[in-house]
């Protein structure tokens, strides 16, 4: 009998790891982008019913950020596997998040 070791299987989940932070909190600051994920949202009457998990590291520390923010959602999905991580700045224009 083969031990589960040895089934070479392996999780398609993504684990992130840090502190929970606020976009807020890095408006307007250098952030690195490692990885992202989307998921429903447990706030399904807000938005499109979807949240944005991104793996992120701010000052050498990485942390976790969430949004509903569809914006994001949309411009995030846009980038390349290969492009991971990158550079960003995240800004509020007109009440929505942006990458600059």
């Amino acid at each position: 009998m083969k031990q589960f070791s040895e089934l070479g299987i392996e999780t398609s989940l993504k684990s992130f790891e840090g502190d929970k932070i606020s976009p807020e909190s890095v408006l307007n600051k250098n952030i690195k982008v490692i990885a992202f994920k989307i998921q429903d949202s447990k706030y399904k009457d807000k938005g499109n019913g979807k949240c944005l998990h991104m793996q992120i590291e701010l000052n050498g520390e990485k942390r976790v950020l969430f949004t509903g923010s569809g914006y994001l959602m949309d411009t995030i999905q846009k980038v390349k596997e290969a492009d991971f991580p990158f550079t960003t700045i995240i800004i509020k224009e007109n009440r929505r998040f942006e990458f600059t």
